[in-house]
């Protein structure tokens, strides 16, 4: 089968073996896989596959299930679903534990789906306490990199999922599109104050960070009290110092995660409440992947030079025809 696979820092077309589903497997006819900015990464050698996983990248995918590892799963043949990887997307298919795989949403064209399983996990997975907390009041949250994949899903989620006022970091140009998925302000970063404007209104209940460094001490400052600090990305700094005194007096809460190598169990679970509680919003149509560019897979170098560039809104998906 064709794979695009990394040599030398760069991604090269080659033959490689078609894999076989494992017991606990099925394997996906691959129609369209997501692009990542930790695709990027893997690429430039900073981020390899973990052990048992495909070498070269793709963290999530859609297509058809054709085979499966054993009779367990044999309901799903033939299936349309979307499926989160720990790599290997970047090819005509690929074996995934069945417990990472996802209906296709009713309301999502299949290609598209392919831009939901990495996104809609990571935002979950940090923001999903909205949707069960108890609140008094309408609580606020300060999406960062509002205009990529994770920020056009993350808008979604918490204006029309959780019900809060939403604000979020992007430049002005983009700012019409993200009002329109439920943005309730878009702070222009390039000459907008975030943490000033934040603090004048009394603070983000949760903000949901891609940058890292570079914005957490301001992020410190925009959080309310009892604020929660995300950080689920390092695109500006690995390093920070941290005024310990203010997390004390704000009683703030800050974690920092991934997902690509969290245990299986604790990714199955993601994907189950993913199921349970975002699927049914994707099926009606009252949330959708925004999926804006569309290259083929032999084309994946393009795809990582347009992620890279910035200024592009949503996912970028590499389709298989």
């Amino acid at each position: 089968m064709l794979a695009m696979t990394v040599a030398d820092g760069n991604l090269t077309a080659a033959q490689v073996p078609e894999p076989s589903p494992g017991p606990d497997e099925v394997l996906i006819e691959v129609a369209a896989a997501g692009v990542n900015r930790a695709d990027l990464l893997q690429v430039a050698g900073h981020y390899p596959s973990p052990p048992g996983a495909p070498a070269w990248p793709g963290l999530e995918v859609s297509g058809t299930i054709v085979n499966v590892g054993s009779d367990d799963n044999a309901a799903l043949l033939n299936a349309e679903v979307c499926a989160l990887l720990p790599g290997g997307g970047y090819a005509q298919y690929v074996a995934v534990d069945a417990g990472l795989v996802l209906p296709k949403p009713e309301n999502v064209d299949l290609v598209d789906a392919a831009g939901l399983p990495e996104v809609a996990a990571t935002v979950h997975s940090n923001l999903g306490y909205l949707l069960s907390e108890d609140s008094d009041r309408k609580r606020r949250v300060l999406v960062h990199g509002g205009a990529g994949g994770i920020g056009t899903f993350a808008i979604q989620f918490a204006s029309k999922l959780a019900g809060a006022e939403t604000w979020t970091t992007a430049r002005s140009e983009a700012a019409k599109r993200l009002e329109g998925l439920g943005a309730d302000r878009v702070i222009d970063y390039r000459s907008e104050d975030f943490a000033a404007l934040a603090m004048e209104a009394g603070g983000a209940d949760a903000i949901l960070d891609v940058i890292g460094a570079a914005y957490f001490e301001p992020n410190l400052k925009a959080l309310a009290q009892d604020g929660r600090l995300a950080i689920i990305g390092l695109q500006q700094g690995t390093a920070a110092q941290i005024h310990l005194g203010g997390l004390l007096a704000k009683r703030a809460t800050i974690t920092g995660t991934t997902l690509r190598a969290r245990p299986l169990d604790q990714r199955r679970q993601i994907i189950a409440d993913l199921f349970t509680r975002v699927w049914p919003a994707l099926d009606t149509g009252e949330i959708a992947p925004v999926v804006t560019t569309r290259l083929p897979l032999a084309e994946a170098a393009e795809a990582h030079r347009l992620m890279a560039a910035g200024g592009h809104v949503g996912k970028i998906v590499l389709t298989a025809k």
